[in-house]
């Protein structure tokens, strides 16, 4: 898989972050099905459908990923790329501004390539517009210059097929959606699942870890593998500087804890989120506008982030007037249910 476009900046800011992680990262991705852990009927119909294109010798049909970060839509991609045996090309929906930036890297394609768009809400209308074509007849068509002297270039395209990943599937146009052939939500995955990502993570890693200690994790990483992944190698480093460097089900907890990780795997921000509702707003309702003011935070990133895990574990409810805190939101963080005001839990 080579060739793959980002955006420059993006990536050296990553990098100049840690590097260390994003090497990490890249090695603990699973190259093909078999080693992919999880999301089990999606990977069923992944094997059917990519099976089928290379029978006939095709490219695969569009793909659509859709879930909230750190599922595994990117990893999905490059799973595609290597099970069809062709090279990805990865890009992001906020790089492609204008449809020259499209044309550019669409005209690199070559037969049967991947080309990957994370974040593929944020591409303008304009831009979703020109890969109407692009996706159905392997054509596109770019307009130079303005008024009469304004003319219109078609490109025609390799067959090729387009992956895209997003966190907010809402925000896509019902043509644009329409045009992939299909279209999977990723689920969170369960305490199982991540304890076999985990072992398998800290053998790729070289860490000692015990499986009531992988379990442990799990438990804590919000349902999310990358979250898994992440916390396995802080815990690592705790375990290497103030250990023995094996990892136990004690040391998951001391360092999780010192972490500000709770056991529902709850971090600060979630807490802080469950606390400004149930103390600031008397358990809602409360808009997301008024409540990602009172915690400081961007509105998408509370509801691509934070807010699909606090509902899918039930400490909050989406209603038509806003956020409501649940029964178990109260017990979670130790505050006495309000008494007399009709609220449902």
């Amino acid at each position: 898989m080579s060739d793959e476009l980002y955006d420059d900046r993006e990536m050296s800011a990553l990098l100049e972050a840690d590097p260390e992680a994003i090497d990490d990262e890249l090695k603990l991705r699973p190259a093909t099905i078999d080693e992919y852990v999880g999301q089990k009927q999606l990977l069923d119909n992944l094997q059917v459908f990519i099976a089928a294109a290379k029978q006939r010798d095709e490219a695969l049909d569009h793909v659509l990923f859709a879930g909230p970060p750190g599922l595994g839509k990117t990893t999905l991609a490059h799973v595609i790329a290597r099970e069809m045996g062709v090279s990805l090309k990865a890009t992001s929906g906020p790089v492609i501004e204008r449809g020259g930036d499209l044309a550019a890297i669409v005209s690199n394609l070559e037969e049967g390539d991947v080309l990957f768009i994370d974040e593929i809400h944020r591409l303008n209308r304009a831009v979703q517009e020109i890969l109407y074509p692009a996706m159905e007849d392997y054509e596109i068509d770019i307009v130079l210059g303005q008024g009469p002297a304004a003319r219109a270039l078609k490109f025609h395209l390799p067959r090729f097929t387009l992956v895209g990943a997003t966190t907010r599937e809402g925000l896509l146009s019902a043509p644009f959606r329409a045009r992939f052939g299909y279209v999977a939500v990723l689920d969170f995955y369960s305490p199982e699942e991540l304890s076999e990502i985990v072992l398998r993570s800290a053998r790729v890693l070289d860490v000692s870890i015990s499986d009531e200690a992988a379990l442990a994790l799990a438990r804590r990483s919000r349902g999310t593998p990358r979250i898994a992944n992440r916390l396995l190698r802080r815990v690592r480093d705790f375990a290497e500087i103030e250990g023995d460097g094996s990892v136990d089900a004690e040391l998951v907890d001391s360092s999780l804890r010192r972490l500000d990780v709770d056991g529902r795997g709850l971090d600060k921000m979630d807490r802080r989120i469950l606390t400004v509702l149930v103390e600031r707003f008397n358990g809602g309702p409360v808009g997301v506008e008024a409540l990602a003011a009172a915690i400081s935070e961007e509105r998408d990133t509370v509801e691509d982030v934070y807010e699909p895990y606090l509902l899918q574990q039930g400490f909050l409810m989406r209603t038509r007037q806003g956020r409501v805190a649940t029964r178990l939101a109260y017990q979670h963080l130790g505050v006495p249910l309000p008494t007399g005001q009709g609220r449902l839990f």
